[in-house]
Protein backbone atom coordinates (compact mmCIF):
# COMPACT_ATOMS: atom_id res chain seq x y z
CA UNK A 1 0.00 0.00 0.00
CA UNK A 2 1.25 3.63 -1.04
CA UNK A 3 2.10 5.58 1.86
CA UNK A 4 1.07 9.13 1.81
CA UNK A 5 2.99 11.65 2.46
CA UNK A 6 3.05 15.81 1.83
CA UNK A 7 5.58 17.32 -0.42
CA UNK A 8 6.31 20.77 -1.18
CA UNK A 9 8.46 21.47 -3.96
CA UNK A 10 10.39 24.52 -4.76
CA UNK A 11 10.62 23.60 -8.71
CA UNK A 12 10.12 26.64 -11.95
CA UNK A 13 10.14 23.57 -14.06
CA UNK A 14 7.01 21.48 -14.68
CA UNK A 15 8.27 18.51 -16.13
CA UNK A 16 11.27 18.29 -13.47
CA UNK A 17 8.16 18.26 -10.93
CA UNK A 18 6.08 15.76 -12.52
CA UNK A 19 9.53 13.64 -12.89
CA UNK A 20 10.16 13.40 -9.12
CA UNK A 21 6.29 12.83 -8.45
CA UNK A 22 6.58 10.28 -11.03
CA UNK A 23 9.74 8.78 -8.91
CA UNK A 24 8.02 9.41 -5.73
CA UNK A 25 5.00 6.88 -6.32
CA UNK A 26 7.52 4.29 -8.61
CA UNK A 27 9.31 3.90 -5.28
CA UNK A 28 5.83 3.54 -2.99
CA UNK A 29 4.70 6.56 -1.99
CA UNK A 30 1.75 8.41 -2.71
CA UNK A 31 2.75 12.13 -2.82
CA UNK A 32 0.44 14.98 -2.39
CA UNK A 33 2.58 18.04 -4.00
CA UNK A 34 2.13 21.71 -3.75
CA UNK A 35 4.50 23.16 -6.01
CA UNK A 36 5.80 26.79 -5.82
CA UNK A 37 8.58 28.49 -7.43
CA UNK A 38 8.90 31.95 -5.84
CA UNK A 39 9.97 33.10 -2.32
CA UNK A 40 6.43 34.74 -1.73
CA UNK A 41 4.93 31.65 -2.75
CA UNK A 42 7.05 28.92 -0.21
CA UNK A 43 6.37 31.73 2.56
CA UNK A 44 2.44 31.38 1.84
CA UNK A 45 2.77 27.34 1.37
CA UNK A 46 4.50 26.62 4.53
CA UNK A 47 2.20 28.53 6.93
CA UNK A 48 -0.79 27.10 5.51
CA UNK A 49 -0.28 23.22 6.25
CA UNK A 50 2.27 20.85 7.77
CA UNK A 51 4.92 19.50 5.50
CA UNK A 52 6.90 16.20 5.47
CA UNK A 53 9.58 17.17 3.17
CA UNK A 54 10.60 20.29 1.21
CA UNK A 55 12.22 19.05 -2.18
CA UNK A 56 14.15 22.28 -4.03
CA UNK A 57 15.98 22.14 -7.14
CA UNK A 58 19.52 24.06 -6.61
CA UNK A 59 19.58 26.19 -9.61
CA UNK A 60 16.43 28.70 -10.45
CA UNK A 61 16.47 31.92 -12.62
CA UNK A 62 14.04 33.70 -10.35
CA UNK A 63 14.55 31.88 -6.71
CA UNK A 64 17.56 30.22 -5.86
CA UNK A 65 17.70 26.92 -3.92
CA UNK A 66 19.57 28.40 -1.21
CA UNK A 67 17.36 31.52 -0.80
CA UNK A 68 14.27 28.65 -0.10
CA UNK A 69 16.75 26.64 2.32
CA UNK A 70 16.73 29.88 4.29
CA UNK A 71 13.57 31.10 4.07
CA UNK A 72 12.33 27.24 5.16
CA UNK A 73 14.67 27.42 7.86
CA UNK A 74 13.55 30.28 9.38
CA UNK A 75 9.93 29.40 9.28
CA UNK A 76 10.09 25.62 10.14
CA UNK A 77 13.77 24.39 11.02
CA UNK A 78 12.50 20.82 11.62
CA UNK A 79 10.62 19.84 8.19
CA UNK A 80 13.43 18.04 6.14
CA UNK A 81 15.00 19.69 3.21
CA UNK A 82 16.41 17.59 0.17
CA UNK A 83 18.09 19.34 -2.84
CA UNK A 84 17.45 18.24 -5.89
CA UNK A 85 20.04 19.54 -8.75
CA UNK A 86 21.37 18.64 -12.28
CA UNK A 87 24.39 20.36 -11.23
CA UNK A 88 27.31 17.61 -10.03
CA UNK A 89 29.76 18.99 -7.68
CA UNK A 90 30.60 18.29 -3.82
CA UNK A 91 31.46 22.15 -3.75
CA UNK A 92 27.47 22.64 -4.37
CA UNK A 93 26.34 19.31 -1.65
CA UNK A 94 29.28 20.76 0.67
CA UNK A 95 27.94 24.07 0.49
CA UNK A 96 24.09 22.78 0.88
CA UNK A 97 24.74 20.66 3.62
CA UNK A 98 26.43 23.51 5.72
CA UNK A 99 23.52 25.82 4.95
CA UNK A 100 21.11 23.13 6.69
CA UNK A 101 19.91 21.03 4.05
CA UNK A 102 19.46 17.44 4.90
CA UNK A 103 20.89 15.80 1.66
CA UNK A 104 21.76 16.52 -2.05
CA UNK A 105 20.46 14.19 -4.67
CA UNK A 106 21.63 14.66 -8.17
CA UNK A 107 18.72 14.64 -10.35
CA UNK A 108 20.86 11.35 -12.55
CA UNK A 109 20.67 9.25 -9.66
CA UNK A 110 16.92 10.07 -8.59
CA UNK A 111 16.49 6.07 -7.35
CA UNK A 112 18.03 7.64 -4.11
CA UNK A 113 15.22 10.20 -3.57
CA UNK A 114 12.42 8.13 -2.09
CA UNK A 115 14.66 6.31 0.62
CA UNK A 116 16.32 9.53 1.82
CA UNK A 117 13.05 10.93 1.98
CA UNK A 118 11.87 8.25 4.02
CA UNK A 119 14.89 8.47 5.97
CA UNK A 120 14.71 11.54 6.96
CA UNK A 121 10.82 11.80 7.97
CA UNK A 122 11.44 8.94 10.16
CA UNK A 123 14.45 11.58 11.83
CA UNK A 124 12.51 14.78 11.74
CA UNK A 125 9.89 12.39 13.62
CA UNK A 126 12.24 11.03 16.25
CA UNK A 127 13.68 14.78 16.04
CA UNK A 128 10.40 16.17 17.58
CA UNK A 129 9.62 13.40 19.78
CA UNK A 130 13.07 13.95 21.71
CA UNK A 131 12.36 17.77 21.53
CA UNK A 132 8.81 17.14 23.22
CA UNK A 133 10.55 15.05 25.90
CA UNK A 134 12.94 17.27 26.85
CA UNK A 135 10.09 19.79 26.66
CA UNK A 136 8.71 18.17 28.92
CA UNK A 137 11.48 17.24 31.57
CA UNK A 138 12.59 21.17 31.12
CA UNK A 139 8.96 22.02 32.81
CA UNK A 140 9.04 19.16 35.32
CA UNK A 141 11.95 20.11 36.71
CA UNK A 142 10.94 23.73 36.86
CA UNK A 143 7.92 22.52 38.45
CA UNK A 144 10.00 20.12 40.83
CA UNK A 145 12.04 23.55 41.74
CA UNK A 146 8.92 25.30 42.48
CA UNK A 147 7.14 22.86 44.80
CA UNK A 148 10.40 22.47 46.80
CA UNK A 149 10.64 26.25 47.07
CA UNK A 150 6.94 26.52 48.50
CA UNK A 151 8.04 23.73 50.61
CA UNK A 152 10.48 25.71 52.32
CA UNK A 153 8.35 28.53 52.64
CA UNK A 154 5.92 26.50 54.26
CA UNK A 155 7.74 24.85 56.86
CA UNK A 156 9.08 28.89 57.55
CA UNK A 157 5.65 29.45 57.66
CA UNK A 158 4.26 26.92 59.68
CA UNK A 159 7.16 27.38 62.20
CA UNK A 160 6.31 31.62 62.29
CA UNK A 161 2.14 30.60 63.02
CA UNK A 162 2.94 28.29 65.73
CA UNK A 163 5.15 30.63 67.16
CA UNK A 164 2.11 33.56 66.06
CA UNK A 165 -0.75 31.26 67.85
CA UNK A 166 1.03 31.03 71.50
CA UNK A 167 1.59 35.05 71.48
CA UNK A 168 -2.50 35.08 70.17
CA UNK A 169 -3.30 32.53 72.88
CA UNK A 170 -1.89 34.67 75.40
CA UNK A 171 -3.19 37.71 74.66
CA UNK A 172 -6.61 36.55 74.06
CA UNK A 173 -6.18 34.73 77.84
CA UNK A 174 -5.15 37.97 79.86
CA UNK A 175 -8.06 39.70 77.92
CA UNK A 176 -10.80 37.16 79.12
CA UNK A 177 -8.62 37.71 82.76
CA UNK A 178 -9.45 41.31 82.29
CA UNK A 179 -13.18 41.13 81.00
CA UNK A 180 -13.96 39.27 84.08
CA UNK A 181 -12.73 41.81 86.49
CA UNK A 182 -14.34 44.36 84.62
CA UNK A 183 -18.29 45.40 85.46
CA UNK A 184 -20.59 45.01 82.97
CA UNK A 185 -20.80 48.55 82.15
CA UNK A 186 -17.15 49.67 82.68
CA UNK A 187 -16.74 52.07 79.69
CA UNK A 188 -13.21 50.33 78.51
CA UNK A 189 -15.13 47.05 78.54
CA UNK A 190 -15.42 47.67 74.65
CA UNK A 191 -12.32 47.75 73.99
CA UNK A 192 -10.82 44.94 75.45
CA UNK A 193 -13.76 43.10 73.66
CA UNK A 194 -12.35 44.45 70.16
CA UNK A 195 -8.87 42.86 71.41
CA UNK A 196 -10.59 39.59 71.84
CA UNK A 197 -12.33 40.03 67.88
CA UNK A 198 -8.96 40.79 66.49
CA UNK A 199 -6.96 38.10 68.11
CA UNK A 200 -9.63 35.74 66.98
CA UNK A 201 -9.02 36.98 63.34
CA UNK A 202 -5.29 36.70 63.67
CA UNK A 203 -5.90 33.36 64.89
CA UNK A 204 -7.75 32.76 61.66
CA UNK A 205 -5.11 33.79 59.63
CA UNK A 206 -2.52 31.43 61.59
CA UNK A 207 -4.79 28.30 60.91
CA UNK A 208 -4.47 29.36 57.24
CA UNK A 209 -0.66 29.63 57.05
CA UNK A 210 -1.00 26.18 59.02
CA UNK A 211 -2.76 25.21 56.40
CA UNK A 212 -0.45 26.35 53.19
CA UNK A 213 2.17 24.34 55.79
CA UNK A 214 0.09 21.13 56.19
CA UNK A 215 0.67 21.40 59.53
CA UNK A 216 -3.30 21.16 60.90
CA UNK A 217 -4.41 18.39 62.70
CA UNK A 218 -6.21 15.82 59.67
CA UNK A 219 -9.39 14.59 59.85
CA UNK A 220 -9.60 13.16 56.81
CA UNK A 221 -12.40 10.61 55.74
CA UNK A 222 -14.26 9.24 52.30
CA UNK A 223 -15.32 11.79 50.23
CA UNK A 224 -17.27 12.15 47.66
CA UNK A 225 -16.00 15.18 45.87
CA UNK A 226 -19.00 15.61 43.44
CA UNK A 227 -21.51 15.83 46.37
CA UNK A 228 -19.03 18.22 48.04
CA UNK A 229 -19.15 20.39 45.12
CA UNK A 230 -22.90 19.60 44.54
CA UNK A 231 -23.45 20.55 48.35
CA UNK A 232 -21.60 23.51 48.54
CA UNK A 233 -23.02 24.86 45.03
CA UNK A 234 -25.50 27.57 46.97
CA UNK A 235 -22.62 28.89 48.79
CA UNK A 236 -19.95 29.31 45.63
CA UNK A 237 -22.89 31.30 43.89
CA UNK A 238 -23.43 33.49 46.67
CA UNK A 239 -19.54 33.98 46.83
CA UNK A 240 -19.48 34.28 43.12
CA UNK A 241 -22.39 36.88 43.04
CA UNK A 242 -24.66 36.52 39.74
CA UNK A 243 -23.22 37.94 37.06
CA UNK A 244 -20.83 34.69 37.51
CA UNK A 245 -22.46 31.23 35.96
CA UNK A 246 -21.25 28.55 37.54
CA UNK A 247 -21.20 25.60 35.33
CA UNK A 248 -20.65 21.68 36.22
CA UNK A 249 -19.10 18.78 34.42
CA UNK A 250 -18.82 15.41 36.82
CA UNK A 251 -17.49 12.22 35.77
CA UNK A 252 -20.32 9.73 36.83
CA UNK A 253 -18.41 7.50 38.33
CA UNK A 254 -15.91 9.12 39.80
CA UNK A 255 -13.68 7.83 42.36
CA UNK A 256 -13.85 8.81 45.86
CA UNK A 257 -10.88 10.71 47.71
CA UNK A 258 -9.69 10.55 51.22
CA UNK A 259 -9.44 14.21 52.73
CA UNK A 260 -11.21 16.28 55.16
CA UNK A 261 -14.74 18.07 53.90
CA UNK A 262 -14.44 21.10 55.34
CA UNK A 263 -10.62 22.31 54.15
CA UNK A 264 -11.77 20.39 50.47
CA UNK A 265 -15.19 23.20 51.06
CA UNK A 266 -12.28 25.86 52.13
CA UNK A 267 -10.59 24.65 48.39
CA UNK A 268 -14.10 25.73 46.76
CA UNK A 269 -14.37 28.70 48.33
CA UNK A 270 -11.01 30.07 47.74
CA UNK A 271 -11.06 28.82 44.18
CA UNK A 272 -14.09 30.65 43.28
CA UNK A 273 -13.56 33.79 45.06
CA UNK A 274 -10.39 34.20 42.94
CA UNK A 275 -12.47 33.62 40.24
CA UNK A 276 -14.99 36.45 40.90
CA UNK A 277 -12.05 38.44 41.24
CA UNK A 278 -10.72 37.86 37.83
CA UNK A 279 -14.18 38.57 36.66
CA UNK A 280 -15.29 41.86 37.44
CA UNK A 281 -17.47 42.03 34.72
CA UNK A 282 -18.97 38.67 35.00
CA UNK A 283 -18.65 35.59 33.29
CA UNK A 284 -18.48 31.47 33.95
CA UNK A 285 -16.78 29.28 36.41
CA UNK A 286 -16.45 25.76 35.45
CA UNK A 287 -15.80 23.18 37.92
CA UNK A 288 -15.63 19.24 36.42
CA UNK A 289 -14.35 16.13 37.74
CA UNK A 290 -12.75 13.16 36.20
CA UNK A 291 -10.76 10.39 37.20
CA UNK A 292 -7.18 9.74 35.37
CA UNK A 293 -4.24 7.37 35.77
CA UNK A 294 -0.88 8.73 35.49
CA UNK A 295 1.88 6.50 34.62
CA UNK A 296 5.68 6.90 35.23
CA UNK A 297 7.32 9.03 32.69
CA UNK A 298 4.23 10.36 31.09
CA UNK A 299 4.99 14.18 30.34
CA UNK A 300 1.36 15.54 30.70
CA UNK A 301 2.01 13.95 34.68
CA UNK A 302 4.10 17.23 35.66
CA UNK A 303 5.97 16.23 38.82
CA UNK A 304 2.47 14.04 40.43
CA UNK A 305 3.82 10.73 41.35
CA UNK A 306 2.49 8.05 39.03
CA UNK A 307 -1.14 6.35 40.36
CA UNK A 308 -5.22 6.99 40.19
CA UNK A 309 -6.25 10.67 40.91
CA UNK A 310 -9.15 12.48 40.70
CA UNK A 311 -8.91 15.11 38.87
CA UNK A 312 -11.09 18.79 39.95
CA UNK A 313 -10.61 21.53 37.73
CA UNK A 314 -11.92 25.58 37.99
CA UNK A 315 -11.85 26.95 34.91
CA UNK A 316 -13.07 30.94 34.45
CA UNK A 317 -13.40 33.08 31.71
CA UNK A 318 -11.18 36.21 33.72
CA UNK A 319 -8.87 38.25 32.73
CA UNK A 320 -5.94 35.59 33.40
CA UNK A 321 -2.62 35.50 35.37
CA UNK A 322 0.59 36.73 33.83
CA UNK A 323 3.05 34.14 33.31
CA UNK A 324 5.79 36.01 35.24
CA UNK A 325 3.66 35.47 38.60
CA UNK A 326 2.40 31.86 38.25
CA UNK A 327 5.67 31.01 40.31
CA UNK A 328 4.41 33.33 43.08
CA UNK A 329 0.29 32.98 43.25
CA UNK A 330 0.50 30.11 46.03
CA UNK A 331 2.82 31.98 48.39
CA UNK A 332 1.24 33.39 51.84
CA UNK A 333 0.63 36.72 51.65
CA UNK A 334 1.71 37.40 47.63
CA UNK A 335 -1.49 39.38 46.29
CA UNK A 336 -2.59 41.20 43.50
CA UNK A 337 -5.10 43.04 44.99
CA UNK A 338 -5.11 46.73 46.22
CA UNK A 339 -4.17 47.18 50.30
CA UNK A 340 -7.07 45.80 52.53
CA UNK A 341 -8.56 43.81 50.18
CA UNK A 342 -7.09 40.79 50.51
CA UNK A 343 -4.90 38.68 52.87
CA UNK A 344 -2.98 36.90 50.05
CA UNK A 345 -3.75 33.28 51.74
CA UNK A 346 -6.49 32.23 49.59
CA UNK A 347 -4.43 30.40 47.31
CA UNK A 348 -2.09 29.27 49.63
CA UNK A 349 -4.60 28.14 51.41
CA UNK A 350 -5.68 25.88 48.49
CA UNK A 351 -2.02 24.90 47.87
CA UNK A 352 -1.83 24.08 51.62
CA UNK A 353 -5.31 21.63 51.68
CA UNK A 354 -4.07 19.48 48.42
CA UNK A 355 -0.75 18.75 49.36
CA UNK A 356 -1.67 17.93 52.94
CA UNK A 357 -4.42 15.58 51.00
CA UNK A 358 -1.59 13.82 48.86
CA UNK A 359 -2.29 16.07 45.81
CA UNK A 360 -0.79 18.01 43.78
CA UNK A 361 -1.78 21.80 42.10
CA UNK A 362 -1.32 23.59 38.50
CA UNK A 363 -1.99 26.81 37.46
CA UNK A 364 -2.65 27.11 33.64
CA UNK A 365 -3.12 30.77 32.61
CA UNK A 366 -1.59 33.83 30.77
CA UNK A 367 -2.94 37.30 30.55
CA UNK A 368 -6.56 37.79 28.92
CA UNK A 369 -7.14 34.24 28.38
CA UNK A 370 -8.83 32.81 31.47
CA UNK A 371 -7.29 30.77 34.41
CA UNK A 372 -7.50 27.03 34.78
CA UNK A 373 -6.70 25.95 38.28
CA UNK A 374 -6.19 21.75 38.33
CA UNK A 375 -6.14 19.84 41.52
CA UNK A 376 -4.93 16.09 41.57
CA UNK A 377 -6.47 14.22 44.63
CA UNK A 378 -5.10 10.70 44.84
CA UNK A 379 -7.80 7.94 44.80
CA UNK A 380 -9.10 6.85 47.94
Amino acid sequence: MARPVNVLMVEDSEDDAQLLQLELRRQGFSPDIIRVDTGAELRSALSSRHWDVVISDHNMPGFSGDEALALVRRVDPDVPFIVVSGTRGEEHAVAAMRAGANDFIVKTRLHRLAPVVEREIQASSVRAHQRQTLAALEESKRELAESQRLEGIGRLAGGVAHDFNNLIAAIMSYADLVLQDMPPGDEHRSDVEEIKRVSRRAADLTRQLLMFSRQQIEQKAELKLNEVIHDSLGLLQGLVGQDVAIDLSFHPHLWNVRAERVQIEQVLMNLATNARDAMARGGTLTFSTDNIVIQAGDPSARPAEPGEYVRLEATDTGTGIPTELHQKIFEPFFTTKEVGKGTGLGLATVYGVVRQSGGYIYVDSAAGSGTTFTVFLPRS
